[in-house]
C-alpha cells in the first residue's frame, strides 16, 4: 500500500480538533509549529472557524482527497466516519485512541471492521492504539504529542516502533542525531511495520533504520526487506522484545500479536544483516555511532585516554564483550613512546597522558594510532558535560578540535566516547559532528556499538553449493505414514551423506542379539526399535553397559517386559544392540522448523547438558561458509574441545563437517522435513573424527 499520502501529506483532516485544550488543539498547533505547507482542515460541528481555520461539520463535508485524516475522538465515534472518509477519497487515516484489539473481542470486532473499509479504498491507516508519526523533512506530523523545538528534530534515523512509549522515550534527546521518520504503528491493523520498513530502505532521508518490535507480521517480507536494506547500505538496528513467557503473555494483550521465538529470530537477524540490540542503551549508541561520516570496515578498534586506570577499566570491560582491541605494534608503541615518554600495558587502550604535556601527546597519539594499519576504528575517551561544576570548557573543546585534526589525518572513522552513556558537553558534540565524528558513550555501549556496525560493515560469507537429492524421508514411509523415523533408520540416512554412525545390528530374538553383540564387541547397548515411541529412555526401553551376553540377556527380558507392560509390542520393530562409543564430549545437533521463517540447525553440548548449560547457536538452513565453524566457536563447546584442563583437544575439523552435511541432508529434504535431532554426538580427538550415537527424524506434518 503507497505510503507517501501518511508520511508527506500535502493536507491533513482533523476529526475532533477543538479550542479547549485536546489532542485536537494539540495537533493544529503542531502542524503549524513544525511548519506544516499544506492545507489544515480542523472538523467539529461545534464550530464554523477554530484556531484562525474554516472548521467543517463532518468528514462527509470534507473536500475531495484529503491525504491523511487524524482521529482525534474516542474509539467508539472512529467507525462511523471511516466510511465517509474512503467516500471522499481520503489517501491516509491515523487512529491515536485505543481500545480496539489489544482490549477485548468487541474491540477486535470494531478494528476488522475499520481495517476493512481501509483495505477496500486503500486507505493507509495508521494504528490504533499509536502515537502516530512525524516526517520532520517534510515538514509535516500526525503524532498525539505536543511539539516543543521542531528544530532539533530532522536527521538521519528513521524510527518504527510498535510502542508508543518508546517514541516518546528516544524523542526526548535528539543532541546525537535526529529523525527522517518517525512511525508509532500500534496495533497494525492495516499498515504493518513490515511496510513502513520498505518505505525506509527507499527514503533518501533515511541513512539508518531503528526499529523496536514486539510480534513481526508477514515474516518473508521481513527478511526481504532486511537484505534490501543492506544491500543499499542502510543498517536496520532491532530491538525485539518477547523473550520471556510472561513477556509474551504481556505482548499477546498489549497488542493482540504473537512474539516469535527470540534465537530464532536472532539468527534470522544475524542472516539477513540486521542489527540486534538488547536493550535502550544498545540502540541509542547504535544509532549515534552511525551518525559518524566513515562506518568501520574492521573491528580492530583503538582507544586513547588520558587515565592509566580509564585504560584498565576499558580493557576490563572491552574483554567481558568480547571486543577486539588488539596491542599495539611495537613499530608504533617506539613513536609513541618517542614522544609521549614510556607507556604502560601493552598500549591500547593508550595512555596518552605521559609527561602531561596533553597538547602535545593528545594529536602525536591519535596520529600514530590513525595511521597504524592494524586498527580499523580510533576513540578518543574523555568525559564532560554542561553544568559541570568543575573543570575548562576551553579545554574541553581543545580536545575536541585535537580529535578532528587527527580524524583528518587519517581514513579511518574517529569517535568521541564517554565513560557514561548520554553524558557529554553539547559544545563539543556538536563541533565534532560538524567534522563527521560521532560522539558514543560507555564502553559496553558505545565501543559495543561501534563493534556492532563493524561486524554489519562485513560482508556475509559466499552461500555454499546447495546440496541436492531429496526424497529420502519420503521414500521410507513405504506405503504407511509414519508418526517418526525411529534411530536405526534415522542414522542410515545420515551415514548416506558422509556423517559416521555407531556400528549397530537390528535383532529380533536373544540369540541373535548374542551374536551380534560378540561381532560388535562387548560392552554394548540395548534399545527397542520403535517409530511409535521416539524417547526410549524416558519409558525405561535403553540399556547401555551390557558386559557379557548374562547382563545381555537380563536386559532383553527386562526390556521385553516393560514393552508389553507399555503396551507397545506391536510397535516394536525389532532391538538394537549397539556399540558403546567414546570421545572428547558430547555434543549435538538437531533442525527444527520455526513457523515463520523455517528450518533452523541448532547445536551446542549434548547429552546431560543440553539443559544445564542451555548454550545453544543456530543458523537458518541453508549454511553460509563458515556458519558451521562459527556455532561451534560461539558456544561453551569450542572451550571444552580445545584442550580444556589438560584434556587432549576435539576434532573440530571433523565437527564442522558434520553440521554442515546435518544441514545439507535437511535442506535437501526440506518438503518432508519436520524434524532432527542428532544426540548425542561423540567428539573424538584431533584426527579421530566423531560418531552418531543417537537420532531421530520427525516427518513434516502435511495439512
Amino acid at each position: 500500500m503507497p505510503l507517501d499520502r501518511l508520511l508527506r501529506p500535502r493536507s491533513i483532516a482533523i476529526v475532533g480538533a477543538s479550542e479547549r485544550p485536546s489532542v485536537g488543539r494539540t495537533l493544529v498547533e503542531a502542524l503549524d509549529g513544525i511548519g506544516f505547507r499544506g492545507d489544515v482542515y480542523p472538523i467539529n460541528p461545534k464550530y464554523e472557524s477554530l484556531l484562525g481555520r474554516r472548521c467543517y461539520p463532518s468528514v462527509a463535508e470534507l473536500p475531495r482527497g484529503v491525504d491523511v485524516l487524524a482521529f482525534c475522538v474516542n474509539h467508539a465515534r472512529v467507525l462511523e466516519q471511516m466510511q465517509p472518509a474512503a467516500d471522499r477519497g481520503v489517501g491516509a487515516a491515523v487512529v491515536f485512541d485505543g481500545g480496539f484489539a489489544e482490549a477485548d473481542a468487541e474491540g477486535r470486532a470494531r478494528q476488522d471492521a475499520i481495517a476493512a473499509i481501509c483495505r477496500e479504498a486503500s486507505i493507509a491507516l495508521c494504528g490504533p492504539n499509536c502515537m502516530g508519526v512525524i516526517s520532520p523533512h517534510v515538514p509535516s506530523l500526525v503524532y498525539i504529542q505536543a511539539l516543543h523545538d521542531p528544530t532539533r528534530l530532522a536527521g538521519n534515523v528513521g524510527l518504527i516502533s510498535q510502542s508508543g512509549s518508546i517514541c516518546i522515550g528516544l524523542l526526548t534527546d535528539c543532541r546525537r542525531f535526529g529523525w527522517s521518520q518517525v512511525i508509532s504503528s500500534g496495533n497494525e491493523a492495516v499498515v504493518a511495520a513490515v511496510d513502513f520498513l520498505e518505505y525506509l530502505v527507499d527514503d533518501p532521508a533515511t541513512r539508518v533504520i531503528a526499529m523496536f518490535l514486539e510480534t513481526v507480521r508477514e515474516p518473508e517480507r521481513f527478511v526481504a526487506a532486511l537484505d534490501r536494506a543492506a544491500d543499499r547500505g542502510k543498517p536496520v538496528v532491532v530491538l525485539k522484545v518477547g523473550r520471556s513467557d510472561r513477556t509474551r503473555r504481556a505482548i499477546s494483550s498489549h497488542t493482540g500479536g504473537l512474539a516469535g521465538e527470540a534465537r530464532v529470530f536472532s539468527a534470522v537477524l544475524r542472516a539477513h544483516r540486521a542489527i540486534e540490540v538488547a536493550d535502550m542503551d544498545e540502540l541509542t549508541e547504535v544509532i549515534a555511532a552511525c551518525q559518524a561520516e566513515r562506518w568501520p570496515r574492521g573491528r580492530r578498534l583503538a582507544v586513547m585516554t588520558a587515565s592509566g586506570g580509564q585504560a584498565e577499566l576499558i580493557l576490563d570491560l572491552a574483554g567481558a564483550a568480547n571486543l577486539q582491541l588488539p596491542p599495539l605494534a611495537p613499530a608504533s608503541r617506539a613513536e609513541v613512546e618517542r614522544v609521549i615518554g614510556r607507556i604502560t600495558g601493552d598500549g591500547n587502550p593508550l595512555d596518552a597522558w605521559g609527561n602531561g604535556d596533553f597538547a602535545t601527546n593528545f594529536p602525536h597519539g591519535l596520529r600514530v594510532l590513525g595511521s597504524d594499519p592494524g586498527y580499523d576504528a580510533i576513540a578518543f575517551c574523555t568525559d564532560g558535560f554542561d553544568d559541570q561544576p568543575m573543570g575548562s570548557p576551553a579545554r574541553a573543546l581543545d580536545y575536541g578540535k585535537t580529535l578532528v585534526e587527527g580524524a583528518q589525518l587519517s581514513a579511518k572513522p574517529f569517535y568521541l566516547m564517554t565513560t557514561r552513556s548520554g553524558v557529554f558537553r553539547r559544545d563539543v558534540a556538536a563541533f565534532v559532528r560538524e567534522h563527521g565524528i560521532a560522539v558514543i558513550g560507555g564502553t559496553r555501549a558505545g565501543l559495543g556499538a561501534v563493534d556492532r556496525l563493524a561486524r554489519w560493515s562485513e560482508p556475509l560469507a559466499a552461500p555454499r553449493p546447495s546440496p541436492g537429492g531429496g526424497g529420502a524421508i519420503q521414500a521410507m514411509h513405504t506405503g504407511r505414514v509414519r508418526p517418526t523415523i525411529h534411530e536405526h533408520d534415522a542414522k542410515r540416512l545420515l551415514a548416506a551423506v558422509g556423517v559416521s554412525v555407531v556400528r549397530e545390528q537390528v535383532v529380533s530374538s536373544l540369540d541373535d542379539a548374542r551374536v551380534a553383540a560378540k561381532t560388535i564387541g562387548y560392552p554394548v547397548a540395548l534399545k527397542v526399535v520403535s517409530d511409535a515411541v521416539p524417547h526410549r529412555s524416558d519409558v525405561g526401553l535403553v540399556a547401555v553397559g551390557l558386559r557379557d551376553k548374562s547382563e545381555l540377556g537380563a536386559a532383553w527380558d527386562r526390556l521385553s517386559r516393560r514393552v508389553d507392560d507399555l503396551g507397545r509390542r506391536n510397535d516394536v520393530a525389532g532391538f538394537l544392540i549397539q556399540e558403546m562409543a567414546h570421545g572428547i564430549l558430547e555434543v549435538f545437533a538437531g533442525v527444527s522448523r520455526d513457523p515463520d521463517f523455517g528450518l533452523v540447525l541448532a547445536f551446542g553440548a549434548g547429552g546431560v547438558l543440553i539443559e544445564a548449560l542451555d548454550d545453544v547457536a543456530l543458523r537458518l538452513l541453508p549454511l553460509r561458509a563458515g556458519d558451521a565453524e562459527g556455532m561451534i566457536a560461539e558456544t561453551r563447546v569450542a572451550t571444552l574441545l580445545g584442550g580444556f584442563r589438560g584434556r587432549p583437544p576435539g576434532d573440530v575439523g571433523a565437527l564442522a563437517r558434520a553440521l554442515e552435511a546435518i544441514g545439507d541432508l535437511a535442506w535437501a529434504e526440506r518438503e518432508s522435513l519436520g524434524e532432527l535431532d542428532v544426540n548425542p554426538i561423540v567428539v573424538r580427538e584431533t584426527g579421530a573424527g566423531f560418531v552418531v550415537v543417537d537420532a531421530l527424524i520427525v516427518p513434516r506434518a502435511r495439512a
